[in-house]
């Protein structure tokens, strides 16, 4: 793995690819089915990263916020497994789909256990597991606040109107939870585990904030500012291995072979990167690729892992 001397040229690297970026026209499509992301500009494109020896390096439209979307159960993820530990894995798989993230067909075939906590279903099972003992307004304070704290970063909130949008057309989330509760896989009614599902992936965050986020996951489970403990080395391994392995849906397994770093999309067109040991990296650009994933925001990364050499199979 690289070392973070490397880091001196990541300011020039970053410049580099937002301008490359900034002069291509094929730039993909924003997500329609929520119409509030359908009113995105799709030429907007940021790039941060944090290292874990301190500097915060930003290029483009770095500080202008926008729906993380799935990004953000990387986050309610990290909380459930704080929660009830290994438990969860009885309730949520941990193998890629191969399937969109809105599908109910395999989850029919295995009985309504989602693969893994990324697809739609999974999530609603981790905003089921954050529900217990509280009520759905609670679950979704308890989030922003563990968001906020790990950006360091009280001015973080919800987009309401994007939450609204989410629950006005989530007919297949909608699906997705009253088929898994049919499997006793919910254990709350399912319009409140959707409330805080759809709540959490409405969450408005720019590029920099995103990458002071995830900067436990870059340092071993641990904020490299202040030394805190997020989550243990193991754990912070394990949720690396889920992003790599199952972070951008049926498109996982290209972006690990083109990117070679644990990352997750979000349809609002981030995606969060993580170089373990070395920084915590956050693209946004709201145009997606046929599967769902940022398509600049994925060459973005792609490029800058090869300018870097910061694959994790790089020798």
């Amino acid at each position: 793995m690289p070392e973070v001397e490397q880091a001196p040229k990541l300011d020039q690297a970053l410049a580099e690819v937002a301008a490359e970026m900034a002069e291509r026209t094929d730039r993909g499509d924003v997500a329609t089915y929520i119409p509030q992301l359908g009113k995105i500009d799709p030429k907007k494109f940021g790039i941060a990263a944090v290292t874990n020896d301190g500097r915060t390096l930003v290029a483009g439209d770095a500080e202008q916020a926008f729906s993380i979307q799935s990004i953000s159960k990387v986050f309610t993820l990290t909380l459930a497994l704080g929660n009830v530990g290994d438990a969860l894995w009885k309730r949520v798989g941990r193998e890629p789909s191969g399937n969109p993230f809105n599908s109910i067909v395999q989850l029919e075939h295995e009985n309504g256990i989602p693969r893994n906590p990324f697809i739609n279903a999974g999530a609603i099972v981790i905003s089921d597991i954050l529900l217990a003992g509280h009520q759905p307004r609670e679950a979704i304070g308890e989030i922003l606040r563990f968001i906020q704290f790990l950006a360091d970063d009280e001015t973080i909130i919800i987009d309401r109107e994007v939450a609204a949008s989410e629950r006005a057309t989530g007919y297949r989330n909608f699906a997705l939870a009253n088929y898994m509760k049919s499997f006793g896989n919910l254990y709350h009614a399912p319009e409140l585990a959707l409330g805080v599902y759809f709540h959490h992936c409405a969450i408005a965050m720019s590029c920099r904030q995103l990458a002071m986020a995830g900067r436990y996951l870059a340092n071993g489970g641990k904020n490299p500012a202040t030394g805190h403990s997020v989550v243990s080395s193991e754990r912070a391994r394990r949720i690396g291995a889920m992003m790599l392995t199952c972070g951008h849906y049926d498109g996982s397994g290209d972006f690990a072979f083109r990117v070679g770093i644990p990352g997750k999309s979000g349809v609002g067109g981030g995606i969060l990167g993580i170089v373990p040991g070395v920084a915590s990296l956050a693209v946004w650009s709201p145009g997606l690729n046929a599967n769902g994933n940022s398509k600049l925001g994925s060459i973005a990364l792609e490029k800058l892992a090869r300018m870097m050499n910061w694959s994790i199979f790089a020798p």
